[in-house]
């Protein structure tokens, strides 16, 4: 449990007077309707968070629709925010402060706030209308039912009015202000920094200064409402992390992907072609390389997935690194051609940040249960590398690794992100460009025939890596057939023999088998655990944080995450061989389990979701629990720490 510590309020940023509580770390969720502006008040909060130093990790909850109905559950989005004064894993299981703009946001979260925590409600919008509208019989702000909860109602769009009463802005337009209002007192509360809001605000609306200032009296105003209110009598400090050494930034898994391509095409001095067709929650990754063109970056927005896909393969072809971006539904339209990729043998980096299906599923959702469509999804035998991020700063090394891998051995590569990832944050720190590892991509130069005929081969294969010579089209000498007929060995020449399509087959199949993937590296502190729990992609934050709150009960467990999914690490086999128990909690109904069954003969217990929402560190960690044996642990102990846990997240 986080710890609250009085301190000298004297000594706080601002207080009023007011008792300043430390505390370990907190998680804060704003939720309202989706055109309430919840996403871009936790984004602000969170900027700031980042700003002062505190580690932080977030996670969006939005409908998919652009303007879903007003008023009504499946209306409402959240943004929840976890920062804290060490390392976190997760953005926390259960909020300690919840803010309802509406009826049907307080629906949708307050089953998630434990008795005790803090509720502040927007009570403008609780109206006859809006609270039938979620069947709510009566007013839970006024009938007694929120009791367990600290409540503090506050009526935002009122005072947000009287605040803007003199900017000459309509009812309306003052109103939609009420979120920075609702931001202002937040900031009050936990003494966030304010400056940079205010400075985003004029940056935002620098065509409209009018409507900057609104904002930023609104924010003002929250904040001023915090220090004159006699309602909260109590503020918060949490103090900044202990971060190693260097340039930090706040970080999107969206973000990282489109920087970690652009520094890909910089230490490989090749230029970077995007073909992308946007769809949600990849299309982030277009918008910021389009920013980028001075970077050798080239974008392009095609007319659907396959024309993206294919004009990224081209540019491949081209000499360049090709690119392409999508999540699972616009994969299945795209296999085609990566399927032809993989016959060319040219470089290419597929992305696909994973959200709930099937079909159009849950586009603003997160899932993990496109790795059977990575691994299989294609026609024929073409095998490809498959490479899973586990944070949203860790997809920008994990672009890095997919080029390096996609370019030495010349072929298309799958990069498996997820709706989490992209759209959550965490601070990152900046690496030192001129540390970063370089590629050389190797192009053809001249004839290559062994036979001394002066001929050049486009299919001679490298002896370590089976990797074809990557010849720049145009070049003196080097002119080849391309195209999706099987070619024969060697010289490349269009090939219906049996034994030529056979071999090609399985040296297409070596070559990815030989890739060179670093070891697994397995968490076991004590060196005897018998449970060893494995995990993949963004199910690294909440296993690390069970393992955490375990570990803290005395209880051993070991703990092993892969990035690489295609090969797998050469020593996993006798990782998974050394413990009694191997459990793989996924986002899916259990494809990594079938794949290490499959692959090792290990039995492989399973815990599955898809609600749609990432794992919770207690969720784990009653799961973890349930998995090992009891004996030596004092009942009562278990069920603290089944509801409590220690730094848990």
């Amino acid at each position: 449990m986080t710890s609250d510590t009085a301190v000298d309020p004297s000594s706080a940023q601002s207080g009023g007077g007011r008792e300043v509580l430390q505390r370990d770390r907190v998680v804060i969720r704003f939720a309202g309707d989706s055109g309430d502006g919840m996403q871009l008040t936790g984004d602000r909060f969170t900027s700031e968070t980042a700003a002062f130093g505190n580690d932080l990790s977030t996670l969006p909850n939005f409908p998919a629709e652009i303007r879903a109905p007003a008023g009504t559950l499946p209306g409402v989005s959240s943004f929840q925010l976890h920062f804290a004064n060490y390392d976190i894993l997760t953005p926390g299981d259960r909020p300690d402060v919840l803010v309802a703009m509406n009826p049907a946001a307080l629906k949708a979260n307050i089953g998630d706030l434990p008795a005790g925590g803090t509720l502040i409600v927007n009570t403008d919008e609780f109206t006859k209308r809006n609270l039938t509208k979620v069947s709510y019989a009566s007013d839970p702000v006024e009938d007694g039912s929120l009791e367990q909860y600290a409540v503090f109602p506050v009526a935002m769009a009122t005072l947000t009015r009287g605040a803007l009463e003199e900017t000459g802005l309509s009812k309306k337009d003052a109103e939609r202000a009420k979120n920075m209002f609702a931001l202002g007192l937040l900031s009050w509360m936990y003494h966030r920094p304010h400056e940079g809001t205010e400075r985003f605000l004029r940056e935002k609306f620098a065509r409209r200064p009018e409507l900057a200032e609104a904002n930023i009296l609104a924010f003002r105003a929250g904040h001023a409402y915090g220090e004159t209110t006699e309602a909260f009598a109590v503020t918060y400090e949490v103090a900044p992390a202990k971060l190693d050494v260097g340039t930090y930034r706040q970080i999107t898994g969206n973000s990282a992907l489109a920087y970690g391509i652009i520094a890909a095409g910089q230490t490989s001095g090749l230029p970077v072609f995007l073909g992308s067709y946007p769809i949600t929650p990849a299309s982030d990754i277009l918008h910021e390389l389009a920013r980028h063109k001075s970077f050798g970056v080239t974008t392009f927005q095609a007319e659907d997935e396959i024309s993206g896909v294919g004009a990224a393969l081209g540019a491949a072809f081209g000499g360049a690194l090709g690119v392409t971006t999508t999540s699972g539904p616009g994969l299945a339209l795209k296999s085609e051609t990566i399927g032809l990729a993989v016959a060319l043998e040219l470089p290419l980096l597929v992305v696909d940040v994973q959200r709930g299906g099937p079909s159009t599923g849950l586009p603003t959702k997160t899932e993990q249960a496109d790795l059977l469509q990575a691994m299989f999804g294609r026609n024929g035998e073409a095998p490809v590398p498959i490479i899973a991020p586990r944070s949203p700063g860790d997809c920008f090394d994990a672009v890095l690794e997919a080029v390096r891998i996609a370019v030495t051995y010349r072929t298309p590569v799958l990069l498996l992100s997820d709706g989490s990832l992209a759209n959550g944050s965490e601070p990152w720190k900046v690496p030192d460009a001129s540390a970063l590892p370089t590629l050389d991509p190797g192009f053809a130069t001249g004839p290559n025939a062994p036979d001394g005929s002066g001929e050049f081969w486009p299919y001679l294969r490298d002896h370590t890596t089976l990797a074809r010579p990557w010849a720049v089209p145009g070049t003196a000498g080097l002119e080849h057939r391309i195209g999706g007929l099987e070619k024969s060995d060697g010289r490349g020449s269009i090939s219906y023999d049996p034994d030529n399509h056979d071999r090609m087959v399985r040296l297409r199949a070596a070559k990815i088998d030989g890739i060179t993937v670093p070891d697994v590296e397995v968490d076991d502190p004590t060196g005897d655990a018998e449970l060893l729990v494995v995990g993949w992609g963004s199910t690294y934050g909440p296993i690390g944080a069970a393992a955490r709150r375990v570990r803290a009960m005395g209880r051993q467990v070991a703990t092993a995450h892969l990035r690489h999914l295609h090969p797998l690490p050469a020593n996993l086999g006798d990782v998974l061989a050394r413990y009694r128990t191997v459990l793989v909690p996924e986002m899916n109904l259990g494809q990594l389990a079938l794949l290490l069954r499959g692959r090792y003969l290990t039995e492989v217990k399973s815990y599955t979701k898809v609600s749609g929402l990432p794992f919770k560190a207690e969720e784990l960690q009653n799961v973890f629990l349930d998995h090992l044996d009891p004996t030596g642990l004092d009942t009562e102990q278990v069920n603290a720490g089944r509801i409590n846990g220690v730094h848990a997240s």
